[in-house]
């Protein structure tokens, strides 16, 4: 046992006055749906509803009540928010302007008055440079959300509580990785404890496709920072891995990171949500998206997969449902030259499959032109239909342009 090890277990221990063990429980719908034994490491059951419990609390329980401040517009503020409120620490949390009103009503509720939340810049480098310029000058402990050594031991716990819950471990670990803190912990406790084990589970690291910041540094074999980040996996969308963290990280085989589009995670998402009755962030869904590229590999063997958040805003439900249908092919959106004259929207109607259902239209009609312009958005149940459509039109004649193919022009127009 190392020491690592060692604090890890204690860590675990101590959060036992804190809160419960999360749930890993067997899914059968997974299991029957991949072919494998799937377990769910329930991260999104904590107080908060993720993880970042466990690295606020294992950090702060060490700083004797240092007011502590950080930034962060999630999971994080929340974990750090709760723990000020239930060790009676005082905390400053900064968030950008942009943040949702309910993600900061939610963590002024879980702090209390311990906590101040200061909302500064539109931008999270703006927030995050503010939060440390104020630690500078208040003597206030920065707390990072994942790079910083007692937040890692914290993360840990989730490997520690697994071993303890299951009676067989599992062949295979599936976890999500952002700035890197919860792998990093669960990694360094299983290479720790492996030789006491009978078997010793691999893993498998997941990143967002628009965020992939661990595939770059393990490139580059030293932390990069990504020159476009795709927000949309709000929770795992990171930048720049840590350097604490790809210390830990760094010798992953690459072929061991899996990347996620984001589109296809959506599916995720709501498959969850309407079969299961899980709700879970974009994040926390990563891990079970990417059983799907891990396929023949799980047959037959026992999988955990960690759902590591479950603070998702339902106010986004349709953007995901919109992300989901666009990725599985049954929406598109098109631009069509329209003939300006009698009859001409009835043509186009008339060549409309029994399935296929019109979301959008918007029409402008311009004088002393031979044509107009329109937008229209298609859902159909299957990819097949807009084949069919799509040579309808051209043995119509009308001239279309199809938004799917041109991500940038979908953004401004739908």
């Amino acid at each position: 046992m190392t020491d690592f090890a060692e604090r890890a277990r204690a860590a675990t221990a101590a959060m036992r006055d804190v809160f419960p063990p999360t749930p890993c429980q067997r899914n059968d719908y997974l299991s029957d749906r991949f072919g494998a034994d799937i377990w769910l490491k329930r991260e999104d059951l904590t107080p908060v509803r993720s993880y970042k419990l466990r690295g606020a609390f294992n950090a702060m329980r060490k700083l004797g009540g240092v007011r502590v401040a950080c930034a962060s517009a999630g999971n994080h503020a929340q974990g750090v928010a709760w723990m000020c409120r239930h060790l009676g620490v005082d905390g400053v949390i900064f968030m950008p302007v942009t943040t949702p009103g309910q993600k900061i009503d939610k963590t002024r509720l879980f702090g209390g008055d311990r906590v101040e939340i200061r909302l500064v810049g539109d931008f999270f480098d703006d927030t995050l440079a503010a939060a440390k310029a104020f630690c500078a000058g208040d003597g206030a402990h920065f707390l990072s959300p994942f790079d910083d050594d007692d937040v890692i031991e914290g993360q840990a716990a989730v490997a520690v509580e697994m071993i303890e819950q299951m009676d067989v471990l599992p062949d295979l670990i599936v976890a999500p990785v952002g700035g890197g803190g919860l792998t990093a912990g669960m990694l360094s406790y299983l290479r720790a404890v492996g030789r006491g084990l009978e078997t010793v589970p691999e893993m498998r690291l997941v990143e967002p496709r628009g965020g992939a910041s661990l595939t770059a540094a393990l490139a580059a074999g030293h932390p990069v920072t990504l020159d476009r980040l795709d927000n949309f996996v709000d929770g795992a969308a990171v930048a720049r891995i840590g350097d604490r963290t790809f210390a830990h990280l760094s010798q992953v085989p690459e072929r061991h990171v899996l990347r996620v589009p984001e589109n296809r995670l959506c599916i995720t998402i709501q498959e969850l949500l309407n079969t299961e009755g899980i709700v879970l962030e974009p994040a926390g869904a990563l891990s079970v998206d990417a059983l799907r590229d891990l396929g023949p590999e799980i047959e037959g063997r026992r999988v955990v997969c960690v759902t590591t958040g479950g603070n998702f805003d339902f106010e986004r439900l349709p953007d995901v449902k919109e992300r989901a249908m666009r990725f599985a092919g049954t929406k598109k959106y098109y631009v069509l030259r329209m003939p300006q004259r009698p009859g001409a929207l009835r043509d186009f109607l008339d060549i409309l499959g029994p399935r296929d259902d019109i979301a959008r239209f918007e029409y402008l009609k311009k004088s002393a032109r031979n044509f107009g312009t329109v937008l229209i958005g298609i859902e159909t149940d299957t990819p097949a239909a807009f084949e069919r459509l799509e040579q309808e039109m051209e043995a119509i004649g009308f001239v279309w342009r199809d938004l799917s193919e041109d991500p940038m022009l979908g953004e401004l127009v739908i």
